[in-house]
């Protein structure tokens, strides 16, 4: 791109040219995003003030992720598209900093726990720059889809970018988990209405993705079985909380949902990460994806908001174990009836502990007759 940033393209058609040149303006900013290291809670906190200015819901005419135009040039300088990924113009995480740390930092002391800086006046909140790399996921040039109303051929491309992207993203020095994602809807909070999804490769593993390699961990040592596997295998025994399957996945109503509406998918045969699955794997993920959320776009009289979430294991070089990892896509909603919104309240927020408006089995009931 014309500042420098990488965009690549996914055709279905792979003797389409690509050759146009980015022609936007470049956007200069003044701060760099830093990581400030919670010692209560042993997580991280991405600091990326930056992004205060960014684009913030555009009318459609003006929607940067659209193919360009002689009149306008967006984000993608070709004039169509099928799939199309490049680096957020206004990361949370970057390789490259001018500044390494970032303003607000003092040299490590003793007993501030690893090799660094800290925050100034707080010498047990390890400071660390904010690498890594944030990118955006263009499923369609057409503004007025959705994911919902890609064809199978088209949802199965965008599987192939989030392998490939994930692939290249884990080999980089430093990364230790790759998230792809999609919000969608705008009581989720989406800036953008034009339809994608983004990728974040975290410099370390994600709080959840840590948890549950733990309990993974502990449930093998004591019981010498997969938790994942186990866990899908009793759903499917069970079939009270199955909303849709095929040969290759299975798609359920998690037992202990938290969210109103919550579905994960599964592959049948364990896989670590996307880059692993095979091609009838991707194939079958396309078909039930696309159908899971053609039920969450009919269930109420509009759309159901929703966050679809990649759990990949972390990757080779981050130090947490995989071989028990079992890729599966988490996809939820914050909406818990026709006119009302999950609000994540006192409970939820303060101490972490989900109340559930819905009942897990009458979800996976309800969603199972929606067509």
């Amino acid at each position: 791109m014309a500042d420098g940033r990488e965009i690549l393209y996914f055709d279905a058609d792979p003797g389409v040219p690509r050759t146009a040149t980015g022609t936007r303006e470049p956007l200069q900013t003044t701060t760099h995003s830093q990581r400030r290291f919670d010692p209560l809670l042993g997580e991280w906190v991405v600091i990326a003030s930056h992004r205060q200015t960014r684009t913030f819901l555009p009318p459609a005419d003006l929607c940067p992720l659209c193919p360009s135009t002689p009149e306008r040039a967006t984000e993608i300088p070709e004039s169509e598209y099928q799939v199309v990924v490049f680096e957020n113009r206004f990361p949370s995480l970057s390789t490259s900093h001018e500044d390494p740390i970032g303003p607000g930092a003092v040299p490590d002391t003793e007993g501030a726990g690893s090799v660094g800086a800290t925050v100034a006046g707080s010498p047990l909140t390890p400071l660390r720059d904010g690498f890594g790399r944030c990118e955006v996921v263009c499923f369609t040039s057409d503004h007025d889809s959705s994911f919902a109303q890609l064809d199978p051929q088209r949802a199965r491309l965008v599987v192939d970018a989030w392998a490939q992207r994930s692939a290249e993203l884990a080999d980089i020095d430093g990364i230790g988990q790759v998230f792809c994602f999609e919000n969608h809807g705008a009581e989720i909070g989406v800036t953008l209405s034009h339809p994608h999804g983004q990728i974040y490769a975290y410099p370390f593993v994600t709080p959840r993705v840590t948890r549950m390699s733990e309990n993974v961990r502990r449930y093998r040592k004591s019981h010498g079985g997969n938790l994942f596997g186990d866990l899908l295998a009793d759903e499917r025994a069970a079939g009270l909380r199955i909303v849709a399957a095929n040969e290759e996945w299975t798609a359920f109503v998690p037992p202990f949902a938290r969210w109103p509406y919550e579905v994960l998918l599964y592959p049948h045969r364990r896989v670590a990460d996307l880059p692993d699955l095979e091609a009838a794997q991707r194939d079958a993920f396309a078909t039930l994806y696309l159908d899971v959320l053609q039920r969450f776009a009919h269930y109420f009289d509009s759309p159901m908001p929703y966050i679809a979430a990649w759990n990949q294991a972390p990757t080779p070089g981050s130090g947490v174990a995989r071989e028990d990892w079992w890729l599966h896509l988490q996809l939820f909603s914050t909406r818990r009836a026709a006119d009302k919104l999950k609000y994540l309240a006192g409970s939820e927020s303060g101490m972490s502990v989900f109340i559930s408006d819905t009942t897990p089995e009458t979800v996976a009931a309800e969603l199972r007759e929606m067509r």
